[in-house]
């Protein structure tokens, strides 16, 4: 089944309905399909492998991506935050193609063979200004990759991530009801089109029958006053938006009184930030989603009586899965395995491994999937007595010290539940007399964080080869724009003061 057959059958089933914008110059979904398919016969005159896309969020993004699919032309997104060069590389990967380019980025396009550039005024002049078109059948589509996608490469370079028109499709009709949103419902997009989230949020809302209103850029005054003016009644940030969000929203008094669901993903929430959203924002219903690019977006749920039981729980069981991701889909198995393949019992540490149709596990020109279809997906986790997956972070991110693996992210727990302590990250630094050094990096609200203290519980708690053997404080931590701590990135800053021994 192709993705665009998911349009096609909400503009049959209700075509008159708001799909794609703000008030009154909202398109239904009447016109949201007839100006894909316009762009569908387009796209196939021109007889590229590909359809790129470098820009910030708006309504020619879901028209182009649902046309690509009819054309069966895979669509491309570019992170316009990477440098000249990094972009540029990833531009020449995407050959031979047509590239929509936002008209103040063209300058940062370098000529690349078999790359054909459209300006996105062109391109929004010709098929999203004016009256519905009239509809063309689309072409008959053979190509069944449905998007390549490049993973944000917090570790590496990044790679071409292969989604299928099923691994999509799969996912969608498993996890969302047609057209059950009702017709007051919209949805607000400010995750940017080359993460895995702002492609689902495409799919999803159009199989819901629920209307999009994107953000071109996150800030979260925009965000609130959007979220305000449209009535915004579905939304998904990642935790670093959150945190601002509330933040605007306790300095305004604005409530969001329509708002009804909230979904965060993308990197660890801190519980200290939705423990506050849950308090400022009670009649709302709050999901933990998690997922990989490579498994088409989310497998892992925590759902909104999950955050109101643990909220409100006294057991320490109960309480703690607060910071978990849930339990699976029902569309997915899931497993914890240990090195050897083998699967782990409750409670014990190891590599999720997931299996279903939604699940690609496939790279350009590289299968990563075993034959029996379960993928490695390189994060750390295990399943309490309840079936609730926690998600420790990227096995990359293991410190390996004197022989020993370290997972950052229990002693970054440990870390968060000092009062002071507003962000942290724990590394491992290369030195010759451990192998890695346990470092850590904390985002203090004083301005004096009493580190020996912090020590002395990682010590107790945990044990002493746990312990950073050197603090640093800084202003803030970097992240990307959905979420992911860029540890690599600290890594280079801190190697060179730190590895000396």
């Amino acid at each position: 089944m192709r993705t665009s057959l998911l349009l096609d059958i909400a503009a049959d089933a209700c075509p008159d309905r708001a799909a794609l914008g703000c008030g009154d110059d909202a398109f239904d979904f009447n016109s949201y399909r007839a100006r894909a398919r316009c762009v569908a016969a387009w796209l196939a005159g021109q007889g590229k492998a590909n359809t790129a896309f470098l820009g910030m969020n708006g309504t020619a993004l879901p028209v182009l991506f649902f046309a690509c699919g009819m054309a069966g032309t895979p669509f491309v997104p570019l992170n316009y935050r990477l440098s000249d060069g990094e972009l540029n590389k990833l531009v020449a990967r995407s050959a031979p193609s047509i590239l929509i380019v936002d008209d103040d980025m063209l300058p940062r396009i370098a000529a690349a063979a078999g790359v054909e550039l459209i300006a996105r005024s062109d391109f929004e002049a010709e098929f999203m200004a004016g009256p519905t078109p009239d509809t063309h059948e689309p072409p008959e589509a053979e190509n069944d990759i449905a998007v390549l996608l490049f993973t944000s490469g917090t570790t590496g370079d990044p790679k071409a991530a292969v989604l299928r028109h099923a691994n999509l499709t799969s996912y969608v009709m498993a996890s969302v009801e047609f057209l059950g949103a009702d017709e007051d419902e919209a949805t607000l997009v400010s995750v940017p089109a080359y993460h895995i989230a702002g492609i689902s949020a495409i799919l999803t809302a159009a199989y819901g029958g629920r209307r999009i209103v994107y953000l071109p850029a996150f800030t979260a005054e925009d965000w609130v006053a959007t979220a305000a003016a449209e009535g915004i009644t579905h939304a998904m940030v990642v935790p670093t938006m959150l945190d601002r969000i509330l933040d605007v929203m306790a300095a305004t008094g604005e409530t969001l009184p329509a708002l009804r669901a909230l979904s965060y993903g993308g990197g660890k929430m801190p519980e200290t930030v939705i423990v506050r959203a849950l308090a400022m924002l009670p009649h709302v219903a709050f999901v933990n989603a998690y997922g990989l690019t490579e498994t088409s977006s989310t497998i892992s749920l925590l759902g909104a009586d999950d955050h109101r039981a643990a909220f409100a729980s006294d057991d320490p069981i109960i309480r703690r899965r607060i910071a978990s991701v849930g339990q699976p889909l029902p569309s997915i198995e899931l497993e914890i395995r240990r090195d050897d393949g083998t699967p782990c019992g409750t409670g014990e540490h190891g590599e999720i491994h997931v299996r279903g149709e939604q699940v690609s596990g496939e790279y350009l020109h590289k299968k990563a999937i075993a034959e029996d279809g379960w993928f490695a997906t390189n994060d750390a986790g295990w399943i309490d007595e309840g079936g609730y997956l926690f998600v420790e972070g990227r096995l990359d991110d293991v410190i390996v010290r004197g022989g020993e693996n370290i997972s950052p992210g229990e002693i970054e727990d440990l870390l968060r539940s000092f009062d002071d302590i507003a962000d942290c990250a724990v590394l491992g630094i290369p030195c010759e007399r451990w192998g890695e050094k346990v470092v850590a990096v904390i985002v203090s609200r004083s301005g004096a964080p009493d580190t020996a203290a912090m020590a002395t519980a990682i010590r107790e708690r945990l044990r002493s080869t746990k312990t950073p053997e050197a603090w640093f404080v800084r202003d803030e931590l970097p992240y990307n724009e959905t979420g992911k701590l860029l540890r690599r990135i600290l890594k280079a800053e801190l190697a060179e003061a730190v590895c000396a021994d």
